[in-house]
């Protein structure tokens, strides 16, 4: 079965056919076992091996939380991507989507202004949660539109935070 998997604004397909995994048409070692009783996965890739816990927070989106970092991931099978290349869906919104709160907490900190430009990966927002401070940071360049939380306020899981606008071609500042 063949994957699209998008992390920020990296794109790549994996191929997984039997024991076999090829990344971005490259054949790499690969095997992912659970740890009982855990949500945690251990996964061996090309003899190197890592900690991971996945959780799917949408149908085709996930947050991985690897190494200590927490990522977000779009992970499609061909048959959807094939679907959405047929009726023109494929290319989706421009810009990040809203930032959501990934579990309840309280806001400590607002690190951008309304009608500021922001890049991919840029930290936007850190929210405590479970005595963790978490940065929260863009999907993909945008401009932020809304912010809808205040340094100190209490947010709930998925509660929107920041609501972004494409950068409309020759508007950049930088």
């Amino acid at each position: 079965m063949k994957y699209f998997v998008t992390i920020g604004t990296e794109s790549h397909e994996v191929d997984i056919t039997g024991n076999r995994v090829t990344l971005d048409g490259r054949e790499v070692q690969a095997d992912l076992q659970g740890l009982d009783g855990t949500s945690v996965h251990s996964l061996l890739m090309d003899g190197e091996s890592h900690l991971l816990r996945a959780r799917r927070i949408e149908r085709e989106r996930w947050v991985l939380n690897l190494a200590g970092r927490r990522v977000e991931a779009s992970i499609v099978d061909e048959r959807t991507q094939a679907i959405r290349q047929m009726t023109g869906a494929a290319a989706g919104p421009s810009g990040p989507r809203p930032v959501k709160a990934p579990m309840p907490g309280l806001v400590l900190k607002i690190e951008v202004e309304v009608d500021q430009e922001v890049e991919a990966g840029q930290g936007l927002i850190i929210v405590e949660a479970m005595k963790m401070e978490n940065e929260l940071k863009a999907e993909a360049p945008g401009k932020v539109a809304a912010i809808h939380v205040a340094v100190g306020d209490a947010v709930e899981k998925d509660q929107v935070l920041v609501d972004f606008q494409a950068i409309e071609e020759g508007e950049s500042d930088g």
